[in-house]
């Protein structure tokens, strides 16, 4: 009787077990051609373990650099960076998480040259394209059935910054805040955070005139952003000048709190590129290509938004692109240029990595994108 009754009281733990044990598609996305990889790549990974299968591959499309997913998994779109510097395309795929396959719905002028960045908005109706070279963002509809219509919607930014690398403007990358109603968009070249309304239910324009641009400090470059779980602090990783900043974020205006260097002050060749926050939100990770080819890791103070250094771990070389699975048990880091992917588990008691055994080799990527299993 007291065996039954132990085994009757285990049950909803293992119940609870079974229900955190998640498994994920990893999508990734990057570049093709001679020395590249060969399109989207789909691997199924397991949070518990850390290990990775390979599942599936797209070829059908070039230089599928960034990807975005709808909320319900079912569509993939991939901006495609044209390798001679015409206007690229944008590409629309019915995605099935089960199988890893990938099936080509149609394909549109992008409306702009070299995108490094591609959203979709809250409710799956617009892509956002950020195109770092004619320096602008378009937008193009999502039809029903998942194909995109032609470009709708185009923003022509302006200016210059005084680094070398901002001698006109290079959008990077764009975000939503405040439930969809606002647009936040990065412009390296010019050291501009531009907010403004968006309303996809509205007729065009669907995104209208800015409300705010808050300034970076001259020559940062502000490139990847990411908004703490409770939406109060804005953090912007800087290109240029290898600076996080942190702001205060509220309805559409941001409030400067704090900048801090992720290397020495006698080092110059800088080059950041990516950003994230663990999903508690205690800690946060920042990439630096150039010569360092780290990722550095903060502790972050939850009351005012400002941060700590704890670490700083190398990985594979050219970190363009990493990630932290959804479990926050692992954060994986794409080596454009090393052409690995390293897989770190995370230590959710001080943040800090430890490199596994487990590993992809993968050409060029620089996009990792997540898909629930189970």
């Amino acid at each position: 009787m007291k065996k039954i009754f132990a085994i009757l009281l285990a049950l909803p733990l293992l119940s609870l077990a079974q229900k955190t044990a998640k498994t994920y598609d990893l999508l990734l996305g990057g570049y093709t051609g001679t020395n590249a990889g060969k399109g989207i790549a789909v691997y199924r990974f397991d949070t518990q373990t850390g290990t990775v299968n390979f599942l599936n591959q797209f070829e059908g499309v070039d230089n599928p650099d960034f990807l975005a997913i709808t909320n319900d998994s079912k569509f993939v779109y991939s901006c495609n960076v044209d390798p001679k510097g015409a206007e690229a395309q944008v590409s629309a795929f019915r995605f099935d998480k089960t199988s890893g396959k990938l099936e080509l719905i149609n394909k549109q002028p992008a409306g702009g040259i070299n995108p490094v960045h591609i959203i979709l908005d809250k409710d799956g109706k617009n892509v956002m394209i950020s195109h770092y070279s004619s320096g602008s963002l378009t937008v193009l509809p999502v039809n029903k059935d998942g194909s995109l219509g032609p470009v709708s919607q185009t923003i022509q930014y302006t200016g210059s910054g005084p680094h070398r690398n901002q001698k006109g403007p290079h959008v990077h990358s764009a975000m939503l805040a405040d439930n969809g109603k606002k647009l936040l968009v990065a412009d390296l070249g010019t050291d501009h955070i531009n907010i403004y309304n968006y309303d996809s239910k509205k007729q065009q324009p669907i995104i209208t005139e800015n409300a705010t641009a808050e300034m970076t400090g001259p020559g940062d470059g502000p490139r990847h952003m990411e908004f703490s779980p409770d939406r109060k602090f804005l953090y912007v990783i800087q290109e240029l000048s290898a600076f996080v900043r942190v702001y205060k974020y509220d309805n559409g205006k941001l409030a400067f709190i704090q900048a801090i260097n992720m290397m020495p002050a006698d080092f110059t060749k800088n080059s950041a590129a990516d950003i994230h926050l663990s999903p508690d939100g205690n800690f946060l990770y920042a990439s630096n290509r150039g010569g360092a080819n780290n990722i550095v890791q903060y502790a972050v103070d939850k009351s005012d938004g400002k941060l700590t250094f704890v670490d700083k771990f190398d990985v594979s070389k050219a970190p363009r692109g990493f990630t932290i699975d959804p479990s926050g048990n692992y954060l994986l880091s794409a080596g454009q240029e090393g052409n690995t992917i390293n897989i770190f588990k995370i230590d959710k008691t001080n943040g800090k990595l430890a490199l596994t055994d487990n590993k992809i080799d993968i050409p060029q990527i620089v996009c990792l994108k997540w898909v629930s299993v189970d």
